[in-house]
């Protein structure tokens, strides 16, 4: 049985997760890399998500879009224990006989960087 671990997280966007304050506490959005790996091995790979506010939502799509969830964190503060908590529960609730099994379970939250990878044909006939 693959179980996974959430190993840190990280943004390009934000300098410093643990000590970030918004400049507009109702309304922000920035990506954050969850980089999870399989319990007790070193490797990790990036799920991508954004962390968002409903007001950044209203104030990047128009009122006649639709929005499909998938890979959006939407908070109502941002508060980065809760956010460590929330995901590390989330990333400890997946498991499988594979870890290509583990990350398409992670994908439902974050965007896996291996996501729709497909190998290309061997040029070896």
């Amino acid at each position: 049985m693959v179980r996974a671990e959430l190993k840190r997280l990280h943004s390009p966007d934000v300098g410093d997760l643990k000590s970030f304050h918004p400049g507009e506490p109702e309304d922000f959005g920035f990506l954050l890399q969850a980089m999870i790996g399989p319990v007790g091995v070193e490797s990790k790979e990036s799920f991508d998500m954004m962390v968002c506010t409903p007001e950044w939502l209203r104030r990047n799509h128009a009122a006649t879009e639709i929005i499909v969830g998938r890979h959006h964190l939407i908070v109502c503060k941002y508060d980065y224990e809760s956010l460590v908590s929330y995901i590390s529960e989330f990333v400890k609730q997946c498991t499988g006989d594979s870890w290509s099994e583990v990350a398409d379970k992670l994908g439902r939250l974050g965007k896996w960087e291996f996501e729709d990878y497909q190998r290309l044909p061997s040029s070896n006939q």
